[in-house]
C-alpha cells in the first residue's frame, strides 16, 4: 500500500541520496503514482561477479527496501547475461570474462545474502538472460543504432583509455547498452545505483525514450568507505565489513572505523532517525566522547543482522575487552574479604567501594562512599556504578576504581 503523502516519500527515498535525475520528474512520478494507487517500478542491477557482499553494498539494497516500505515494485536484477561481459565502469583495461557457470554460482549466493536486508517475498528477483539471451542480430543491430560512439566515449572510463591508447573490446561498448535495454524490457521508472554507475543509469534512461516509452529516474547513492574511512569498501583492500561476518567482528569492525564516519555509517546503513543524527552531531561537536556514539551504531548495525540480544551481548563483550585494554597491567591487589563478610552471592556496590577504601588506609564513612558513587566517582571493571545499592557478584580480577588515586583489584 503507498504511503499517503508525496512529502513522506520523498523525505525517505532523498536519505542518503548523492544525485536525483531530474528529482522535479521523480516527484511528478511520485504525484502520479499516489493518485492512480499505481506502484512505481524501481529497478537496481547486480552483475554476479564477486560472491561475497558486504555492508557497502546495503546501501543500495536499503534504499530497495526503503521503496518498498512505500509500496512500490521493486525488481533486483542479476545480470547474469551482461555478468559474462563485465561492467567495464572504473577498470583500466578490459575484463576477464567469466563463464555461465562462475555466473550462476556467484548468483545463488546473492539470493541467500540479500534476504538479510531484503524481504525476498516483497521484491522481484529477476535474470536479464531472460530477454537478452533471445536477442538475435536484428535486435542487438537495431540497439546499436539508438546510440553513437562518441556518446559512448564521453564515459570518463573509456575516455581515459582511447586518449592513452589502451584496448577497449567492441563487447565492452556493447555492455552499458544492454545495460539500459534492462530498463527497457522492464520498463523501469526509477533505476538505482551507486555514482559510478551515474553513466549507465542515464543512457538507460536516454535509449528507453528511444524506444518511444518514458525515460527512467536515475537516483544514485553515495560509494560508502571501508573501515580505513579512505577507499571504498572492497574485498580486495581489506577494509569491508562482510554480511557473513560473525556478530564479535562486525561490532568490532564498527568500533574500529575513524570518528568522522560515523554520521555516515549510521545514515546509510540503519534507520535510525535523522533527527537523532542530527542530536548525534551535535552532542559530539560539544564534547561527547565519539565512542559512546560509536556503541550505538556497532549495536544497531548487529541488530540489524543478528537481532537485539546479539547486539547487547556485543555491547557488553566490547566494553570488557576496551575495558582491559584502558588499564595498566600492574593494578595493585587486595582481598577485600578482610573487612566484606564472605559467601555472599553479591553486594551492595557501596559495601566494596568502603572495603576498598578501609583497605586503602582511608578513613571514611558509608554516608561518604555512598556519596561519592552518587557523584559519579566509582567505576567497577572500568564500567561507572549508577546506583549504590547496585548488586555486583566478587571474583579474582574485579577492578574497582575510586576518584582518580584508587585504582585496585580485588584477589583471594
Amino acid at each position: 500500500m503507498l504511503m499517503e503523502t508525496l512529502q513522506e516519500q520523498m523525505n525517505k527515498i532523498k536519505r542518503g541520496a548523492v544525485e536525483i535525475v531530474p528529482e522535479q520528474e521523480l516527484k511528478e512520478k511520485l504525484k502520479e503514482s499516489i493518485e492512480n494507487k499505481k506502484p512505481l517500478i524501481i529497478k537496481a542491477g547486480f552483475d554476479p561477479t564477486a560472491p561475497d557482499l558486504h555492508l557497502g553494498h546495503t546501501v543500495l539494497l536499503r534504499k530497495m527496501k526503503h521503496f518498498v516500505e512505500l509500496g512500490h515494485r521493486v525488481i533486483f536484477l542479476i545480470g547474469d547475461y551482461t555478468g559474462m561481459i563485465g561492467d567495464p565502469t572504473g577498470k583500466s583495461k578490459t575484463r576477464k570474462q567469466l563463464t555461465e557457470e562462475e555466473v550462476k554460482k556467484n548468483a545463488e549466493t546473492y539470493k541467500n545474502q540479500i534476504s538479510k536486508v531484503l524481504d525476498i517475498n516483497k521484491i522481484e528477483i529477476v535474470f536479464n538472460s531472460e530477454w537478452l539471451g533471445k536477442m538475435d542480430l536484428r535486435d542487438i543491430i537495431g540497439l546499436l543504432a539508438k546510440q553513437t560512439v562518441a556518446r559512448i566515449l564521453e564515459r570518463d572510463d573509456f575516455s581515459k583509455r582511447y586518449k592513452q591508447g589502451e584496448d577497449i573490446s567492441m563487447v565492452e561498448f556493447l555492455y552499458p547498452l544492454l545495460q539500459a535495454y534492462d530498463s527497457v524490457a522492464l520498463k523501469s521508472d526509477v533505476e538505482l545505483g551507486g555514482t559510478d554507475q551515474k553513466f549507465n543509469l542515464l543512457l538507460g534512461r536516454t535509449i528507453q525514450r528511444r524506444y518511444n516509452m518514458p525515460g527512467q529516474v536515475a537516483l544514485m547513492m553515495p560509494l560508502l568507505e571501508g573501515i580505513d574511512g579512505k577507499e571504498k569498501m572492497s574485498k580486495s583492500l581489506g577494509n569491508y565489513i562482510a554480511l557473513n561476518d560473525t556478530p564479535r567482528d562486525m561490532f568490532g569492525k564498527i568500533m574500529s572505523i575513524p570518528d568522522e564516519m560515523i554520521l555516515k555509517y549510521m545514515e546509510l546503513l540503519t534507520d535510525i532517525p535523522d533527527n537523532d543524527i542530527k542530536k548525534y552531531k551535535t552532542d559530539m561537536e560539544q564534547g561527547e566522547n565519539p565512542k559512546n556514539i560509536k556503541i550505538i551504531l556497532a549495536k544497531e548495525i548487529v541488530k540489524i543482522y543478528y537481532g537485539y540480544e546479539q547486539a547487547e551481548k556485543e555491547e557488553k563483550n566490547f566494553e570488557l575487552i576496551f575495558a582491559k585494554k584502558s588499564l595498566p597491567d600492574d593494578i595493585p591487589e587486595i582481598n577485600l574479604f578482610k573487612v566484606l563478610e564472605k559467601g555472599k552471592d553479591n553486594y551492595a556496590a557501596y559495601e566494596i567501594a568502603y572495603a576498598a577504601m578501609i583497605l586503602n588506609n582511608k578513613n571514611i564513612s558509608k554516608s561518604e562512599v555512598k556519596r561519592l558513587i552518587r557523584q559519579g566517582g566509582v567505576l567497577f571493571n572500568n564500567s561507572k556504578v549508577a546506583n549504590e545499592t547496585d548488586a555486583y557478584t566478587l571474583s579474582n580480577d574485579f577492578i574497582i576504581k575510586i576518584g582518580k588515586k584508587i585504582l585496585v583489584k580485588h584477589k583471594e
